[in-house]
């Protein structure tokens, strides 16, 4: 076993969780599986390997920036239900 049922049970301290002693056999046991496939998995020969972030390679998808004429001050401040013609009057939040 790469776990104990004692560590478990601190973990499970630590998460604040409260586990039935079913439930803690359980975990300890999925637990046990788990970190024997990643025992498995350091077994790999990763030389050569460049390390990745993604699965695949993913590539910004954003348009470039065109600039382009927008609204005025004025036709802006049209918009909102209360202006003090320079800026939106808005609720006071504290």
């Amino acid at each position: 076993m790469k776990i104990t049922q004692e560590e478990v049970e601190h973990v499970a301290h630590l998460a604040r969780l409260h586990l039935s002693e079913k439930e803690l056999q359980q975990m300890t046991a999925q637990l046990d599986t788990i970190l024997a496939y990643v025992d498995k998995l350091e077994e790999l020969d990763t030389t050569g390997v460049v390390a990745t972030t993604h699965a695949f390679s993913i590539t910004n998808a954003f348009r470039d920036d065109i600039v382009r004429p927008s609204l005025t001050q004025k036709e802006a401040l049209s918009e909102g239900p209360s202006t003090n013609h320079e800026s939106f009057i808005v609720p006071r939040v504290i």
